[in-house]
């Protein structure tokens, strides 16, 4: 499979920063947040609250550093071999033949999402979008993060090829869920940014998790009312 490295972008986008939310901004006049929090509002809607919208720093946790070595080391040695592409080229070229890229961007302003794909295999056949995660647990949490990728890039692309969703054990071959994005799931993950959306804008209140071995790991423990 050839290796593309994009590094280009046709269509370009009116962009701003959130007046008061770090990290959102309004994308074509739409709150538009990072894929990644999904993973978040799984494990605990009331962490984005008090990260972005309060502002409470914590330090990284060591997992969080590690994962980001492994990804940036793994980044480095695919530019090695990469071909340069734009994101356009690539979708085209790979209807023909098949080739994989990393930390691929998707953004989609009609829902308001937007991240970088870790791996993307576009072949003739099919799209197998990946994301990288410690462990080979699917959790909810995880499993909607990739799904989100999987609708930015449908939306981006107008794609009609069948999507795959994978989940793959940080540092290793191994994709240990995958799953094909049909209508009933993108249904689902549209359900769930739009509740992020509605958490933005005040109309759904932060919902703080109510199991204690996760309050007990958290890094916002020292700073959260709802902390057990």
């Amino acid at each position: 499979m050839e290796q593309k490295n994009i590094t280009e972008y046709e269509k370009e986008y009116e962009i701003k920063e959130h007046p008061s939310i770090k990290g959102l901004q309004i994308i074509e006049g739409k709150n538009n947040f990072p894929i990644s929090w999904l993973n978040q509002q799984g494990y605990c809607e009331y962490q984005i609250y008090l990260e972005y919208m309060k502002g409470i720093k914590t330090q990284p946790t060591a997992a969080m550093t590690q994962g980001s070595n492994i990804h940036n080391q793994l980044e480095e040695i695919f530019k090695q071999d990469a071909t340069p592409s734009t994101f356009e080229d690539a979708v085209e070229a790979s209807k023909e033949s098949a080739s994989m890229s990393r930390e691929v961007f998707v953004v989609a302003p009609e829902y308001g999402i937007r991240g970088y794909i870790d791996e993307i295999w576009m072949k003739p056949e099919e799209i197998v979008i990946i994301d990288d995660k410690p462990g080979r647990t699917p959790y909810e949490s995880t499993m909607n993060q990739v799904r989100a990728y999987c609708l930015a890039y449908k939306e981006m692309t107008g794609d009609d090829r069948k999507i795959k969703a994978a989940l793959r054990e940080r540092g290793t071959d191994n994709l240990f869920w995958i799953e094909v994005f049909t209508p009933d799931i993108e249904k689902q993950i549209k359900f769930t940014i739009d509740r992020m959306h509605g958490l933005f804008e005040g109309t759904k209140p932060f919902i703080a998790t109510k199991n204690p071995k996760k309050c007990r790991s958290c890094r916002f423990k020292n700073d959260c009312e709802h902390a057990k």
